[in-house]
């Protein structure tokens, strides 16, 4: 929709055009003053107004340009916010995945320190074990070996004073009876004589 002052425009182009030119001269033409002073009045006059209303068509068309760009800012800011929320998720995902891993593996180390040590401990208590068993079976040995020889050694006396009691009692009754003789005692019913002689026997 073209504006008055562009249609004011248009009357004047085709009113210079339908004008005659002066006899002599393809420049100069024969105008009515009072018909172009009515248009050029009016297009003063429409001017102003012709202006304003571009003014004012200039200003929306800023305001909706502004509106626009202003709307459009927002969308953008909108999208990078989105954009740094998803990333700041991903990001927190991805740390929350480390250091349940980190967890895991940190609990996987002790869990096997500690099976670690207590098989160790395990063993070193049975070597331990083992080595006091040893020692209190050698104790054990070396005590019995020492009641049986020191019992030995008191069966032996115990022998050897019997044995010399024993003699005494032959040698009494050698003396008593010279004739029954001093190393044997003959039975009355006439069975074989025998020696008691204990000094051999062994412990």
């Amino acid at each position: 929709m073209s504006s008055r002052i562009e249609q004011i425009i248009e009357e004047i182009e085709e009113y210079v055009d339908s004008c005659k030119f002066q006899a002599l001269s393809t420049t100069k033409i024969v105008v009515n003053k009072e018909e172009l002073e009515e248009l050029l009045r009016e297009l003063r006059l429409k001017t102003p107004d012709e202006i304003k209303r571009y003014q004012k068509i200039i200003s929306n068309k800023d305001a909706i340009l502004a509106d626009a760009q202003s709307k459009a800012d927002g969308i953008i800011a909108n999208a990078e916010a989105r954009a740094r929320e998803l990333v700041s998720q991903h990001e927190v995902t991805q740390q929350a995945y480390a250091q349940a891993n980190a967890t895991i593996n940190r609990a996987n180390q002790q869990a096997q320190g500690i099976l670690d040590s207590a098989t160790q401990d395990a063993n070193n208590i049975r070597l331990s074990s083992i080595t006091y068993t040893d020692d209190m079976l050698a104790n054990l040995g070396d005590l019995m070996g020492s009641t049986l020889e020191d019992a030995g050694n008191k069966y032996k006396a115990f022998i050897d004073s019997l044995q010399g009691f024993y003699n005494t009692v032959n040698q009494n009754r050698a003396e008593l009876n010279p004739q029954a003789g001093t190393a044997s005692y003959v039975e009355e019913d006439g069975e074989d004589d025998y020696d008691l002689d204990l000094d051999d026997e062994e412990v």
